[in-house]
Parts: C-alpha cells; structure tokens; sequence
C-alpha cells in the first residue's frame, strides 16, 4: 500500500492528493499492528502508537482502535470503523440519549461519545509524546472512525484552542452531533473539514434527523465516481438512482457496497491529478 504520490506534509491547503493519502491511512486502521507499522515506516514514519479499549456487554461495539504515527513533519491519528452492518443495526436505533459534546458544547451520538471517551487518553498521551516540534497533526478515519475523528478534532478545538488539529478528513462519517456543535466545529474548522460521502453509502444517512446532523464541508463522489465540491438537490436525488440501478441484481446492496473503505480508496484514486 504504498503512496505513488507526493504529499507536502508541511502545507495545509486541502488537496485530493492528501484525501487520498489519508483514505489509505484510514484503511490501514483496519490492518493488526504488525501491518501498521510496516506501512508507516514505508510512507516515512518512524513512530507509531497503538490504541485500543475493549467493551463489555452491553455496549453495541467490541473495541475502539486507532493507531498514531509521527514523524518531524507531521502527526496522524487514524481511527478504525466497524462493519457496515452493524453500524447500520447500531445507528437505526434512535432510542441512546445524547450527550454533552466536548466542553459541554452542544450534544453527540452517545455511543460515539463513549467510545472516543475510552480510548481518549492514549491519544492525547500519544500527541503530548509526539507533537514536540511544530508538526501538523491530522485526524482521519472510516465510518465510525470517522465519527471519532470528527470528534477528536473537536475536543482538541473547543477543549484548548491552541492544539487544534490542522485538519480531519473522514469517509463514510454517520451524523454524529446536534445543530449546536456542528455550528461550532464548522467555525473552528472552516477549510480544514472534508467529509467525503461515497454515492449512496448507508451510513452518512444515520442517525436520522433532526436530532443529529452533519458537518461541512461535503466532497460528494457521485455515480461514475468523480468527486464534486457541490452537488444541486435534484442533480442529487438522480446520481443516487443511477447508482443504485448500477447494479441491476442487487440494487438494495448499493448502500453498502458503496460504504466499504476501499471504494473510497478506488474512486480518490481514479480523481488525483
């Protein structure tokens, strides 16, 4: 898995070089550590740490994972998703009560709040190890690695402003918090959010609304996969039936076909320059 392109780690400006080279690190959050590490040192990054906490009963995930990679220029924390179908099972019920956000801004997705709480302090242990010469730091992760990196950048904004994060890129990312924190974090994060929403993707479409919602900024990749800054409501409303008419004997599977990490990484792929 090795990167065929050049990624100025120094810079901040947004870059589909940079969307692909994080989707790659968001996939290598699914990989066991041995596999980690390997790629890491492969893409430049002599240090890597390793988080993980395990659930009991009846919590609806069996463990929280990420991994954290440095080097002089940058610092990468990539948290790892789940399987689609049961991070579909898990969102469709709106029955969990929501909790305060990070400072106590607004309120997230429970159990989104309780896995990023469990595995916090070996990040944060993770970045004051690391971060000691001026890197740029990026949050970066798939579907409910997504929802926690959507949410360590915000506690890193809201809970001390001066370790912001310079940015977080995200693939399949739920709706993850309320109007309130989405409107904060927009503010704290303008032009350092990419929330990359691969056609039909079940995921995204959870929890329902109005109570949990989005945050900018959409990169939606449409039908024959190219990725659009915009996309008009109609103009929406029919990629998303092209898509799912692509596959005429299994329309019903579009949604989560379309969730998988490595479409993600395919359709970027075929968009760099």
């Amino acid at each position: 898995m090795a990167v065929p392109v050049m990624v100025d780690h120094r810079s901040t400006d947004y870059s589909m070089q940079r969307a692909y080279w994080l989707a790659l690190a968001s996939d290598l959050a699914y990989k066991d550590q041995a596999t980690i590490e390997a790629q890491a040192r492969e893409w430049g990054f002599e240090v890597v740490r390793h988080h993980e906490t395990r659930f009991t009963p009846p919590f609806p995930l069996q463990d929280t994972q990420a991994y954290t990679m440095a080097n002089d220029d940058t610092v990468v924390t990539a948290f790892r998703g789940t399987e689609p179908q049961q991070i579909k099972d898990w969102l469709s019920d709106a029955s969990a009560p929501p909790r305060h956000g990070p400072a106590r801004t607004g309120h997230v997705h429970d159990g989104f709040g309780q896995a990023l709480e469990s595995i916090w302090p070996e990040v944060t242990a993770a970045h004051e190890e690391l971060r000691a010469g001026g890197q740029r730091v990026w949050f970066t992760g798939h579907s409910l690695g997504g929802a926690l990196a959507m949410l360590a950048g915000a506690r890193m904004y809201l809970e001390d402003p001066r370790l912001a994060a310079d940015g977080v890129y995200t693939y399949g990312q739920p709706r993850t918090c309320d109007s309130t924190l989405a409107q904060a974090y927009n503010q704290g994060y303008g032009g350092r959010m990419y929330r990359f929403v691969n056609n039909n993707d079940i995921v995204p479409q959870l929890p329902p609304e109005p109570l949990y919602t989005h945050v900018d900024a959409l990169r939606y990749i449409d039908s024959r996969g190219r990725v659009r800054e915009s996309m008009p409501v109609v103009g929406g409303l029919l990629d998303r039936a092209a898509g799912l008419t692509a596959d005429p004997l299994a329309p019903a599977s579009d949604g989560v076909r379309d969730h998988f990490m490595r479409a993600y990484v395919t359709a970027l792929e075929k968009n760099l320059p």
